[in-house]
């Protein structure tokens, strides 16, 4: 059984990098066009198993040569497929995207509602789910599918959520049992009901996830960066009753900039920050060191047309490394 599994969609990227975006009425020239598996619940995936972690993902392709050549480029990567339901009659699900030499990106996503998953879908993977040490949840994944999912993970699972959900029930739901909360900042707005300006609103926010239920809130602040907080408690995975707070655990906050270099295409920078950071709590950093990993991982991935994740062990070690700068002796 995986350690991880990743709830979310599964699909296709049409990438296409040009010489210029058209404007109304005009044209672009091709200069590069790439199809690559995509989605955000197979990115992330293919990202956790990059990091040599188990990872299963249940999602939903057509029944067309599209959804076979997505399973079996995720199946390449090392993921366990065999819970991603291939579903006759529809098409598999296709995200565009356009982007221009300076990195400016336009994405058209097609998503029929045949490829989204349903609560069955769900239910027929639950035994994955109960063996696992830790589920993501990719929040676009309609809600009864989520809940399902939420129903069937362990109570010493680790539940890692990335967005937020369409539906009040399915909030209520996600925050009640969310270990780590992941939301960039429109994502951030919707799941506390109320627009965000500025990092001290952020802030609030994060406080207010935090006292909901989460240990771990890392939330988007704009052009700031991404504001990670955590409250005190045994390490993730622990049960409360069996440890007391982990020094490494006491309540804290970082305020991360955007690491790197100016981006080439932002795509998929989400799902290699949400991927490195449940792969460094799961292995038992400390919430600090998650931060600076998620971060890491997330400047590997914009700097590639595409956004997919290209990921390493050593290659992430060297990345916080080189933004980080070396730690302190001991």
């Amino acid at each position: 059984m995986a350690d991880v599994v990743v709830v979310g969609q599964v699909g296709r990227d049409l990438v296409l990098r040009v010489a210029g975006l058209p404007d109304a009425g005009g044209s672009a020239t091709a200069v590069e066009r790439r199809e690559l598996l995509g989605g955000k619940g197979a990115n992330q995936a293919v990202a956790l198993a990059q990091l040599r972690v188990p990872v299963a993902l249940i999602g939903v392709v057509g029944g067309d040569p599209a959804g076979d050549e997505a399973r079996a480029q995720a199946v390449a990567q090392g993921v366990d497929v065999s819970a991603v339901v291939r579903r006759p009659g529809v098409a598999t699900a296709l995200l565009l995207d356009l982007v221009e030499d300076d990195g400016r990106r336009l994405l058209v996503e097609s998503v029929p509602d045949g490829v989204l998953l349903t609560a069955d879908d769900v239910r027929a993977a639950v035994d994955q789910i109960a063996a696992c040490q830790a589920l993501s949840l990719q929040l676009q994944t309609p809600g009864a599918a989520v809940r399902v999912a939420l129903d069937a993970v362990r109570p010493d699972a680790v539940v890692v959520s990335d967005g937020a959900p369409a539906d009040d029930d399915t909030r209520t739901a996600v925050l009640a049992r969310a270990d780590v909360v992941r939301a960039d900042a429109a994502e951030a707005a919707r799941l506390v009901g109320r627009d965000l300006d500025g990092v001290d609103e952020v802030r609030e926010a994060a406080a207010e996830l935090l006292t909901a239920g989460a240990r771990l809130v890392a939330l988007g602040a704009g052009e700031v960066g991404d504001l990670v907080a955590w409250r005190s408690g045994p390490r993730l995975g622990v049960a409360a009753e069996e440890l007391e707070v982990d020094p490494s655990w006491a309540d804290g906050e970082l305020l991360l900039p955007l690491l790197g270099s100016e981006p080439v295409d932002p795509t998929g920078a989400g799902d290699s920050y949400v991927a490195a950071l449940t792969a460094a709590l799961l292995g038992g950093a400390a919430p600090e060191d998650a931060a600076w990993a998620a971060s890491a991982a997330a400047a590997l991935c914009v700097v590639r047309a595409g956004g997919r994740p290209e990921l390493s062990p050593d290659a992430l070690g060297a990345a916080i490394r080189r933004f980080r700068g070396p730690l302190p002796p001991g």
